[in-house]
């Protein structure tokens, strides 16, 4: 259904790509200090501080029982943290004023079953002091439009999540938080969320935070992730820094291939410089950038025929960085179940 409706809306979908505003959206910096939520014996939450940045899409990852969604809940004030704070330009979200206006969220999707898509949004509206105009407004940003009379009852998953966006966008805010927007949409679906969501980011220099577990989506799709694990941060930062395995500064992991393997990797060695060979013509080198590792071999006359820097998919590091922090986890393909009766809790 949810592709009938994106085929219905095809032809108007490529002028979609907008805010529906045209007025300057404030800059606006997410700060996430030290929050830290447990339940019972469980540290869901532990300590846990990162930024979001205007302008820029944040993926937010991390396995099933990470934490993502407690620390999504708590800064929107939905759940009190033991410890920390969530601030927007410095002030709590239960701080703002009009915070529809300033803050969209969708965390899940809720709505009476037996009223119509553009009724669900009036109502919203009406409770936001917003011209019930705007329903109509957001629900052709999100290529709702032609089913905005049906009942909500009867949508897709896919349209319940534009639903979700859609009340999410009705404040025109310089903040969206959402939590798995592109569970349920089909892949042109997936294709818009992308453009628009990079748009609104990019082109409007609005702050743009969402979860997913789409790792090949996100990876098309943000600028910078925050990847926890058992309620702990293991990494914070741009996607080319991830990939290349750089430290902040450029200083990474670099593909070298020479026919003078053993020279340039005693000189590199003299120098402090991580070498490894990997074969007779191949080496990579840890700690330097690339420019640096040229500027080196022209110094000393090694004739390169390969150099550039290791990239890995953000799948690869997501598996790496977060290993053993899985709440439940399946033996490998092929290998013995446990034999003593217990399982990952």
């Amino acid at each position: 259904m949810d592709g009938r409706i994106a085929r219905t809306a095809g032809r108007a979908r490529s002028t979609i790509i907008t805010s529906g505003s045209t007025a300057a959206v404030e800059p606006v910096r997410v700060e996430v200090s030290g929050l830290t939520k447990t339940f019972g014996r469980v540290r869901a939450v532990d300590d846990l501080s990162f930024t979001v940045e205007p302008g820029q899409v944040t993926g937010f990852l991390g396995p099933n029982g990470a934490g993502k969604t407690t620390t999504l809940r708590m800064a929107l004030g939905l759940v009190t943290p033991d410890h920390g704070t969530t601030t927007f330009n410095g002030a709590p979200y239960a701080a703002l004023s009009d915070p529809m206006r300033r803050v969209g969220a969708v965390l899940e999707t809720a709505f009476h079953p037996a009223r119509s898509g553009r009724n669900h949004l009036r109502v919203y509206c009406r409770a936001a002091g917003l011209p019930t105009s705007r329903a109509d407004e957001v629900l052709d940003q999100v290529g709702l439009g032609p089913a905005g009379g049906r009942k909500a009852g009867g949508y897709s998953l896919g349209m319940r999540q534009r639903l979700g966006l859609a009340t999410a966008l009705l404040g025109d805010p310089a903040v969206l938080v959402l939590d798995e927007p592109a569970n349920g949409l089909d892949p042109e679906g997936i294709q818009w969320l992308r453009g628009f969501l990079r748009h609104l980011a990019h082109d409007q220099g609005r702050t743009v935070l969402v979860s997913s577990h789409l790792l090949a989506e996100v990876e098309q799709t943000a600028d910078r992730v925050v990847i926890v694990g058992a309620g702990k941060l293991v990494h914070e930062g741009s996607l080319e820094q991830l990939r290349s395995g750089t430290d902040g500064e450029g200083a990474g992991t670099v593909l070298v291939r020479t026919p003078h393997t053993t020279r340039f990797a005693d000189l590199l060695g003299e120098d402090g410089v991580a070498v490894r060979v990997t074969d007779p013509e191949g080496m990579t080198v840890t700690g330097m950038t690339t420019a640096e590792v040229g500027r080196r071999a022209f110094a000393d006359g090694i004739e390169l025929h390969e150099l550039r820097p290791h990239t890995s998919g953000l799948e690869e590091v997501y598996f790496r960085l977060t290993a053993g922090s899985e709440q439940f986890a399946a033996a490998p393909a092929g290998s013995a179940a446990p034999t003593d009766g217990r399982r990952n809790r």
